[in-house]
């Protein structure tokens, strides 16, 4: 959570629907300015002041409490609407597949869209953000499958993906004790596809699951898609992110382009 507290508003109306109400939530507030948060009373809601070492350090913050006293977790962005049945759906979803990493559908929120002009009313809400991606080597890129399309159900099979987005990231406590906690070097971009494959590397599977739906307000803590901190950011982790595990001619092609640039 960084300085954007408006969002948390349908962020809670969200949650206060839940079909399943036997969560806790942990809000790990980095806001330079930070204003009390004031949750529905019908909420269990922990929030740990903090100071702004990034996305990674956020999350490791919120897993440690939560570890105190719960076994299975959901790493989750506060710019988000939940479907009503989406902490039920997660529950589910961890306890059939142990020892796994998943992600969930993400839609855009209505009004959010990249392209917004280019859908009809009623395809608004629609419109995938994620429904699964992968780790391009080539580029050392994380592309979302299905990204900017309508859904018509076309990814609606539960199945392995080669990258789940730290907006929406359930694992369970042997994850956790497997592949340890997040690389808080990259302080923002980047942080979840380093997780993933190091998670990869150790025999870790990684799933999605079309049952789990989000709606996102994308990047509204960073300034929006395409922010002077969003590109700088992302500049910066991918290059990271591929000096630690793309190919050599990757590394080189980035390195070549980092230098022309300058």
């Amino acid at each position: 959570m960084y300085q954007n507290y408006i969002i948390l508003d349908d962020f809670f109306k969200s949650l206060a629907a839940q079909t399943d109400t036997r969560f806790t939530l942990f809000i790990v507030d980095v806001s330079t300015e930070k204003q009390p948060i004031k949750p529905p009373p019908e909420l269990n809601v922990t929030v740990i002041p903090a100071p702004n070492r990034g996305y990674a350090h956020s999350v490791n913050l919120g897993l440690k409490q939560a570890r105190n006293h719960f076994s299975q977790f959901c790493v989750i962005n506060p710019d988000t609407v939940l479907s009503q049945n989406f902490v039920a759906k997660v529950k589910t979803s961890l306890s059939a597949h142990p020892g796994a990493i998943i992600g969930g559908k993400i839609y855009y929120a209505i009004g959010y869209e990249y392209h917004r002009d280019r859908y009809r009313p009623a395809d608004q809400g629609k419109v995938i953000w994620y429904a699964g991606g992968t780790i391009d080597w080539n580029h050392a890129l994380t592309p979302h499958r299905g990204v900017d399309t309508v859904d018509r159900g076309q990814f609606d099979r539960f199945e392995p993906t080669g990258f789940v987005n730290g907006c929406l990231m359930c694992l369970d406590q042997s994850v956790i004790n497997t592949v340890g906690y997040w690389d808080e070097s990259y302080f923002l971009y980047f942080e979840d596809s380093d997780y993933c494959e190091r998670a990869k590397r150790k025999g870790v599977k990684l799933y999605y699951d079309p049952a789990i739906v989000i709606w996102h307000k994308n990047s509204q803590s960073t300034g929006g898609s395409g922010s002077t901190i969003h590109q700088k950011y992302q500049a910066r982790n991918r290059l990271i992110f591929a000096l630690k595990y793309a190919p050599l001619k990757t590394k080189l092609h980035l390195i070549r382009n980092l230098i022309w640039h300058r």
